[in-house]
Formats: C-alpha cells, structure tokens, sequence
C-alpha cells in the first residue's frame, strides 16, 4: 500500500487523490523566456504537463474528497488557455513595455493593445498580443506557474463549494523528470 499508516494518522475520512497529468492529458505546449537568464534567457519552449495531489476529507452524496471530473476540468480550461502561446510574465522586474511605465504595469492595460511591445536590456519584441498570455507573474519559471495553477485551480475548487480541502499541490513538469511543486494550505 502506497500510505501504509496514512489513515492511521489523519483517520478513515481523510484522503489524497492523485492526478497524474501526462495519463490525464493535461498538458499544453508554449514558449517563454527567463528574462537575463544565461541560457533561459533566449525565447524556448516546452511541453508541459500538470499533475495535481489534493488532501481533505470525504464528503457529500458520494463521500469524495473532490470529483475527478471537476478538477480534471479545471485544470484543462488553464491548459487550454496557455498552450501554442508566448508565456508573458507582465511583474518582471527585467521586461519594460512600451509606453508603459513599471509601476502601472497591469494585464489588463496590456490585453489592450494590438501588438505587444517589449524590451529586456538590449533586446526588443513586437508580437501580436493574441499570440501571447499575459500573466500576472515575476517569471514564467515552473515554480511560478505551479504557483499559478494551484492559485486558480484551489479558487475554481472554492467557487464549486469545496470547503472540505486541506492542501492542494500543483506540479509543473517542462517535461519528465523535471517539474516544480507548489503546495497551498487551506
């Protein structure tokens, strides 16, 4: 058994479900750069995929801790969102737009704008922003983006009226056997 004392510690009604993203096909592909980065400072890209654990106690009609279905869902719809595009992360402290001083840098000035300008010392882009996501992160690093994912997979959770959940741990992986995890209390 994977957790021989688990229910012995936390009691019958606690539980984990465990996702595992590449055999649940929640995956997305897309570029980013680590802003002066030595290597990951030039436009690179991966296929991603998402795994997911999440602890709390059984509950409702059927006694779940969480329906599959719901964070499976969930996670597709931020996946989805994400992939075959340029990750923008709009609060680094390396990336200056046009026209747009640091301390008025929002996603939501950004998404305005036909084409997205940007410099990072020497170097200048122009995409078009439909091409992009603007995140509302300091880096499109794994870590940040297993921040991101439990963030708004644990907010999804909430508004469905989960209010039985302890922990929820988000694991970005740029591929196998290499991956950030987040984990989020409740």
């Amino acid at each position: 058994m994977f957790y021989k004392n688990f229910n012995l510690f936390y009691g019958d009604d606690f539980m984990k479900i465990l996702i595992n993203g590449i055999n649940a096909n929640l995956r997305f592909s897309s570029a980013h750069l680590i802003p002066c980065h030595e290597t990951c400072g030039f436009i690179h890209g991966h296929s991603y995929f998402v795994d997911v654990e999440i602890e709390g106690e059984r509950a409702g009609e059927f006694q779940f801790v969480v329906d599959f279905k719901d964070v499976k869902n969930s996670l597709r719809s931020i996946c989805d969102s994400l992939d075959h595009r340029l990750l923008v992360p709009v609060f680094n402290k390396h990336i200056s737009f046009k026209d747009i001083p640091d301390n008025e840098k929002s996603v939501e000035k950004l998404q305005k704008e036909k084409n997205l300008q940007f410099k990072i010392g020497d170097k200048g882009y122009t995409i078009p922003t439909v091409d992009c996501v603007l995140l509302p992160l300091p880096t499109s690093s794994a870590e940040d983006l297993a921040k991101f994912f439990a963030d708004k997979l644990s907010e999804d959770l909430k508004d469905k009226g989960y209010d039985n959940l302890s922990s929820l741990s988000a694991c970005v992986n740029e591929g196998i056997g290499q991956g950030a995890l987040y984990q989020k209390e409740f």
